[in-house]
């Protein structure tokens, strides 16, 4: 997981279980109601009634909605890291395996919540450190380690230059469906979609490039 020490604190911390459970019912409500109507909608009156506790408790926890969309963010983004390392745990044992199974995780990932994902990962409010990028660098650093043991059934030139840029390539690709007006949408539309992703990234990493082909 990422490094705890250099994420802002984006709320009060809660000390007792049963404020804990007040606060993950404020932002699961936080979040239903943004999956919903976007950010913008986002208010902290709509949140009190959603979660059904006062403003007040809602104001304890947090100085305003920018500290709510962070903690909100936080959230969010720490499920989507432990799902793709649960995943990758779980992946077969294969280059192939490993890499289908990111394709899998990511693209579930960027798909959950609708646009809300998207949305936050451009958030820029957990300055000056951007939340979101962290995540991205988090879930690429995830992937390297689960497809280190098998690096060596990759044929491209430079083995990890080109784990690399497979990486990206699933990532971005995620990420575009999840903004696109016709993303894959519906289980079935996106295993497919995902299963095509994973294909081409493995059938890159198996496929010798320029250099080796003039080399030999």
């Amino acid at each position: 997981m990422t490094d705890q020490h250099d994420r802002p604190a984006p709320y009060k911390e809660p000390q007792q279980a049963r404020s804990a459970a007040t606060l993950a019912r404020v932002l699961r409500a936080a979040e239903e109601i943004a999956s919903s109507a976007g950010l913008e909608e986002l208010t902290m009156t709509g949140v009190a009634e959603r979660a059904g506790v006062s403003v007040g408790t809602i104001y304890r926890r947090f100085e305003d909605k920018e500290q709510l969309i962070n903690a909100l963010t936080e959230r969010m983004l720490d499920r989507r890291e432990e799902y793709v390392a649960e995943q990758l745990r779980a992946a077969e044992p294969s280059l192939s395996g490993v890499m289908r199974a990111y394709a899998h995780a990511l693209l579930h990932s960027f798909a959950d919540s609708s646009s809300l994902f998207p949305e936050l990962l451009r958030a820029r409010g957990a300055r000056p450190t951007d939340r979101g990028a962290r995540t991205i660098t988090e879930v690429h650093r995830l992937l390297l380690e689960a497809a280190a043991p098998y690096a060596d059934g990759i044929r491209r030139s430079d083995p990890q230059a080109a784990l690399d840029t497979a990486a990206r390539a699933l990532l971005g690709a995620c990420f575009h469906n999840s903004v696109r007006p016709d993303p894959a949408a519906g289980e079935t539309a996106q295993r497919r979609y995902a299963e095509e992703l994973g294909d081409m990234a493995v059938a890159y990493l198996l496929t010798p490039d320029g250099r080796d082909r003039v080399s030999s």
